[in-house]
Parts: structure tokens; sequence; C-alpha cells
């Protein structure tokens, strides 16, 4: 249960996807000339391989706890269009790219990618990797909703060089999906693993996520019971992030149908060991993978990176968004496209890069950046390389006291208890966060 003095630590914290977090970025010192400079610079400097994502909107229905940025619609007509739009988006990239260019990883995010039928992603894929060199070890995956994912989905990505995918459970219990409207039986996701292990696919990741309406302890085990003995490569055990003032989908439910602090508290712990004892490693915050998997592996080799997509074992300097509300990352630059599916193609189609805003960051902003991931990836900070400030050594200091962190001369340390409360140790980083407007509206709880 969620006891003083850590009621205290479950408040509104950003996930540190990046450093600035979005909310924060300084977008009037942003211009798209800068962020195109950014890019090229990045990429020379970096040739080790470029990493795309690729937002796909669309979605038959409304999966009532989304906070992804969604077009909802039966109309399959959209798929061509829009892919004809992602695909010139990345012809206007490639024009400001050194060349030759090489892709290091390739992600499909939605929305719903297995909306698009087979043969649509066939032909864009392979129009997409025209002209460029996919690296040796490329690492292909895409996001698939199991009632809808064909063995035809399976068989195409797999032989254009996809090898993992990533399957959206959130919970197996039927009346939790009949609310969050979402629904698949275990028979669909077990058909799509069998499908896909005997393609040949080598990492299989459920997303879950705990703090649904009507969920409850039993429940809880129930659905982690199960998951447990499909074995997925990977796990993702999420928190609800109950935001219906910025996703009014979350409206179609009541607070009343959701568990309270205490209770989503314990259903996290209980996911937590079910998963442990299972023997699946815990990467950080909400990730976990059995130590075969690449991912397990880089964290055990220190190599393990986040990024807008979360955890990777994919370290690539160069992050490209290609799709409506899509980000990118340049290291020292950000940028996010326009959030409309409609105002996206036309710019696109305009022959402009449908970029909405950025963030250029300042020497600051790249070394707290970097505390961050050492915090966020290794649970570990050499205070001798990334100095603390002042200030953060006084936001540190209850944390300290609570026994979430250790802190000698030359390291701060994570404790184990201090795992569970990962994006509020990073909070004490947070100079944009520290110095700007308070807002609750902005990030979900930290549990």
């Amino acid at each position: 249960m969620l006891k003083t003095p850590f009621k205290r630590y479950n408040i509104a914290a950003p996930r540190y996807t990046s450093y600035p977090t979005v909310p924060y970025w300084d977008t009037q010192q942003w211009s798209a000339s800068a962020w195109l400079k950014t890019i090229r610079q990045t990429a020379a400097k970096h040739p080790e391989g470029i990493s795309l994502y690729i937002h796909l909107p669309f979605c038959e229905t409304l999966c009532t706890y989304c906070g992804c940025n969604t077009h909802i619609t039966k109309n399959h007509q959209v798929e061509e269009p829009y892919l004809e739009a992602v695909w010139k988006e990345w012809q206007l990239y490639k024009a400001h790219l050194p060349h030759p260019i090489q892709i290091n990883d390739l992600h499909l995010g939605g929305g719903t990618p297995t909306f698009f039928s087979a043969e649509n992603l066939s032909s864009f894929i392979t129009r997409l990797l025209q002209d460029v060199t996919v690296v040796s070890g490329a690492e292909f995956s895409f996001e698939a909703h199991p009632a809808n994912t064909t063995t035809d989905h399976l068989e195409v990505l797999y032989h254009l060089g996809f090898r993992r995918l990533s399957l959206g459970i959130q919970d197996f219990n039927t009346d939790v999906q009949r609310i969050i409207n979402r629904r698949q039986s275990p028979a669909d996701v077990i058909r799509v693993m069998q499908e896909a292990r005997k393609i040949g696919y080598t990492s299989i990741n459920f997303d879950l996520i705990y703090g649904l309406p009507r969920q409850n302890l039993t429940r809880i085990r129930e659905t982690l019971s199960m998951t447990l003995a499909m074995k997925p490569d990977r796990i993702a055990f999420y928190s609800y992030a109950h935001v219906p003032w910025m996703k009014p989908g979350q409206r179609l439910f009541t607070e009343s149908d959701l568990p309270n602090d205490e209770e989503k508290f314990e259903f996290y712990y209980e996911g937590k060991k079910m998963i442990k004892e299972a023997g699946y490693m815990d990467i950080g915050m909400d990730h976990f993978a059995f130590p075969t998997d690449s991912l397990a592996m880089a964290t055990t080799e220190g190599k393990i990176y986040r990024n807008f997509m979360g955890y990777t074992d994919r370290p690539s300097q160069l992050l490209i968004g290609l799709g409506v509300s899509a980000i990118s990352d340049g290291v020292e630059a950000y940028a996010q496209n326009v959030k409309n599916t409609e105002e996206y193609k036309q710019l696109i189609n305009q022959g402009t890069l449908a970029l909405q805003r950025g963030h250029l960051l300042t020497d600051e902003d790249l070394l707290i950046r970097e505390q961050i991931q050492a915090i966020m990836c290794t649970h570990k900070l050499d205070i001798r390389e990334y100095p603390l400030s002042e200030n953060t050594r006084k936001r540190l200091a209850p944390l300290i006291k609570d026994a979430m962190v250790k802190l000698n001369a030359h390291e701060l340390e994570v404790t184990t208890l201090g795992r569970s409360f990962l994006r509020n140790i990073c909070m004490a980083f947070d100079e944009r966060y520290a110095q700007g407007k308070k807002d609750e509206t902005l990030f979900s709880k930290a549990i």
C-alpha cells in the first residue's frame, strides 16, 4: 500500500523520454531552419545510422484509455493518401541529410499500424528504404493490435526486415476490456504469437496497463498470470495516465470506475513482483525483459538508452519522426510535427515539412539531459563527471532522507526502493520544471 512519506511522491511527473520535457520547450528560440541545420550536423558526426519513427494514427475504434494521437475511422481509403504524405516527408528530409543515408532502426507506432493493409505497408516500406542503406544488425519493429493482426501482416513485415513486434494487451479481463473499448481475446494473442514465432520473429513485447477502470488486484493477478504463461520476451507494465482534460475519450467512464491511489500502487507492486519472480529483468521504471533478450543484455552491459519511444538498445544519435504529431530528436534540438492529420497532409503536399514546434538545447540542457539519461538507464550518476548544482542537491535532500537515493563524494545511486520513483528523482535535476509554471494538468501521476 502507498504509505507516508511515499504518498507525497505520487504527484504529476514527466516520464522523461526527453529533456527538456515537451511542455517546457523554448519554442521562441527554435526555427525550422535551425532544426534542419542541427540534423545535418548530427548526421555528419554520427554516421552509424538514423532511427526512424513512423506515426500511423488510424484506428477503427476509440480505446477510451488511450493517450496517443489517433484518428478514428473505419474508412480504409485514408491509408494510401496518408502513406504517400509520409513518403513525401521522408523525401524532404533526405534532401537535408548527408549521403549515403544509413538506417539503424525503424519503428511503426500509432494509432494502430495494423489498421493498414499488409499490401499497403509492403509498398510503403519498400519505397521508404529505396536509396538508403540498412546497417547490419538494424532493428525493425512495429506495434500491433492482436485482434486485427493477420498472417499477411506478419509475413510481409518479416520479409521487409521486421523481427520485433509489440502487442497492445492492456488487460485480459473482459469487463475491463469492455469499459476501455479494447477487445481482444487470449486466443487472438496466442494466435499472433504462435504465427510470429513460426515465421521467425525474435522478440515479442506485451504492453500492459495498471490503474485502468474496473481493475482490481484479483484481475491484475489474472492478467499477469496469463501473460507470464505466454512468455513474451519483454513486458511494458505502464501506469494508466488519466488526463481527461487532454483526452476527452477518457470521460466515457467516471472517476468512480478508477482504482484509488493506494489500490493502484498495490497493483504496481504486485505486478512488478510477479514479473520479476517469473525471471524477467527489471530494466527501469516500467520495462522488463528476459535476460536473453537484447534489451536485458544491453542493460547488463550499460548500453541501454532512453528516447521518445522509451527504453531501447539502439542508441542512435538522430531520431527522425515521420507522420502526424511525430517527434524528432537531433541531440542538440527537438522538433514535433503538427497534430492534425489533414493539416499534416496539406503542408507536406505543398512541399514543406509539417513542423509545429521545437527546442534548441542549451549547454545546461545538454548536461541535465545526460544526467537524467544516466539515472533512467543505469540508476547511477558519476558526480565527478556530472557535478550536481546546489539547487539539485537541495531537491535531492528529501529523496536521500526517504532512502530513494544514496549519495557519496563520487556517485549518486538509486536504491531498490527508488527505482519505483525514477520520475521523482529525475525531477530533482529538472531546472526547466523548477523554474517554470507548475501545472498539474501537464503530466500524469508518478504511480
